[in-house]
């Protein structure tokens, strides 16, 4: 009877055992994910082209192509959004974008037209189609940094590739004051993207 004591009582403690440490490795495994990239800045405040962008949370792509907008639309391509991970984490849970937040938006051409208004026609019926990148614009949320524009930097890393390794904040009359006159939710497009329309 001892015996088989023993052993239950071995069996129970090397599940509970097993049980904690695979809790453990899924509580390392979560706080790993939720590490967030803040922005980096050289010497002279540039920001830095920021890092593996491509597995951030993708939350949208508006297209405003060239044969739709007399043929000189002012972003000619898909805008294609993601948003830090660590930051939206936040933001799911406070409904606010945290400092530092990292929207990037990685502009892509479409591929050339077919048709009169710039689609073109695939297998899968008349559209447009993604093609090559062309370049990339950074919006970086920090209410001190960037007081002058409403608590956001906004950054061009070329209309073109290759992306600029850097890039200088723009002036608020070069991007800010379209996304405070008409961005939805603190300076962003939420209306756009209904992941972040909370």
């Amino acid at each position: 009877m001892r015996m088989k004591m023993r052993v239950i009582a071995a069996v129970v403690a090397s599940g509970a055992i097993a049980t904690t440490v695979f809790l453990e490795t899924i509580s390392n495994s979560r706080a790993q994910t939720k590490a967030r990239y803040l922005p980096e800045y050289t010497a002279s405040g540039d920001l830095i082209l920021p890092k593996d962008f491509h597995e951030w949370v993708y939350v949208g792509s508006p297209l405003t192509p060239n044969a739709l907008n007399g043929g000189h639309a002012g972003f000619p391509e898909f805008h294609n959004v993601y948003i830090e991970p660590g930051a939206y984490e936040i933001y799911k849970k406070t409904n606010e974008f945290p400092e530092g937040t990292i929207l990037f938006k990685e502009l892509q051409l479409t591929l050339p037209a077919e048709n009169p208004d710039g689609s073109r026609t695939e297998p899968s019926g008349r559209g447009y189609f993604p093609g090559p990148w062309n370049g990339a614009d950074v919006t970086v949320k920090d209410s001190k940094r960037f007081a002058a524009t409403n608590g956001w930097g906004y950054f061009n890393f070329n209309h073109h590739e290759p992306k600029a390794p850097t890039a200088k904040v723009k002036a608020k009359e070069e991007c800010a004051y379209c996304h405070i006159a008409s961005a939805k939710k603190d300076e962003v497009w939420t209306q756009f993207y209904p992941l972040l329309d909370k």
